[in-house]
């Protein structure tokens, strides 16, 4: 294990065990509100970012954060007001932001090449000031999430219910999607804009299958995304490829090899119901015979019982059938 105790391997190994945990946390309530894709979006969006970092020269990281937390603030109440559903504000994510960035980093006079580092990510090359970046946000997401974990969770499985019990639905929407979005851009030298959704939704799908409840499910898919960036981190400086890639390949292989034990686990843990002996008789018990004759019109209370009319007659339940009635 002499790759400990080099220096851009430490970097790295914090840098990803803080986007492995982050990236699930957030990716809990997105998946939550079926907004999968929306780490997509922002990733293309922070691009814009990128591009105006080197075109102004300054540093990419904290402006790519405030424009993708002010784009995905846009979108959200673009969403809310009902001018741009939610696909076409993720359209407006995808396309708006990649070709502002691609323009911004033509007119920088840098090519495609420059912002690969960013788009599929560069782990190895992670700085100290990057590193302080990454922890400084990461700890805030994951302060934020948490604490409010009861609040957001009511927001992004039912609006009208979290309304209804005064809870603040649009700054809390506002919340979740910063969150997200400071989530991609941290993520941006790890896995990379590119493939940083796969990170914030893979290890939520793979946690639904192996555990149950909501609050069960968060924790675990930080477990599981922190596995998967370590290893994978470790794994690339041997196989000397690159992490983020690897990271995500990780992640997915074990929600495949989550399938099987999630089947098993139902099977283990369903329930045994004991059918009817379909052999038995049926009890027919007929009521007493009385010459009134039930209907609409008759006076007695009539129940909708099991697809036809029970009719209460002396503090008994009749129904008609053929040329008599059944007592039920």
């Amino acid at each position: 294990m002499d790759w400990f105790s080099l220096a851009f391997m430490q970097r790295a190994l914090l840098a990803a065990l803080i986007t492995g945990v982050t990236a699930p946390a957030i990716g809990t309530f997105l998946v939550q509100r079926r907004l999968s894709l929306l780490g997509d979006g922002l990733g293309h969006l922070a691009v814009a970012g990128v591009g105006l970092a080197l075109l102004t020269g300054t540093a990419p990281l904290p402006l790519a954060v405030a424009i993708c937390v002010a784009g995905s603030i846009g979108i959200e109440l673009l969403r809310e007001s009902g001018r741009a559903s939610g696909d076409v504000g993720l359209a407006i994510l995808f396309y708006g932001g990649l070709s502002a960035g691609l323009l911004l980093a033509g007119l920088a006079g840098q090519g495609t090449g420059t912002l690969s580092a960013y788009l599929f990510g560069s782990l190895l090359t992670i700085s100290a000031a990057d590193l302080w970046y990454i922890t400084i946000l990461g700890a805030i997401v994951l302060a934020v999430t948490i604490g409010l974990l009861p609040q957001l969770f009511a927001v992004s499985a039912d609006e009208p219910f979290a309304r209804s019990i005064g809870l603040r639905v649009r700054l809390l929407n506002v919340v979740v999607v910063s969150l997200a979005a400071v989530t991609v851009t941290v993520s941006m030298r790890t896995v990379g804009l590119l493939l940083v959704s796969a990170l914030m939704v893979v290890p939520v799908a793979t946690a639904n299958h192996v555990v149950v409840g909501f609050r069960n499910g968060l924790f675990a898919a930080m477990g599981l995304g922190a596995v998967a960036a370590l290893s994978g981190t470790v794994g690339s400086y041997y196989l000397n490829t690159a992490p983020g890639s690897l990271i995500v390949v990780i992640a997915i292989a074990v929600f495949a090899l989550s399938w099987p034990v999630s089947r098993a686990l139902q099977r283990r843990h369903r329930p045994v119901v004991e059918l009817p002996d379909d052999s038995a008789p049926a009890v027919h018990e007929l009521a007493e015979t009385h010459p009134h004759v039930h209907d609409a019109d008759c006076g007695h209370l009539a129940v909708e019982h099991a697809g036809h009319t029970d009719y209460i007659h002396d503090g008994h339940r009749h129904a008609a059938h053929e040329d008599h009635y059944d007592e039920h």
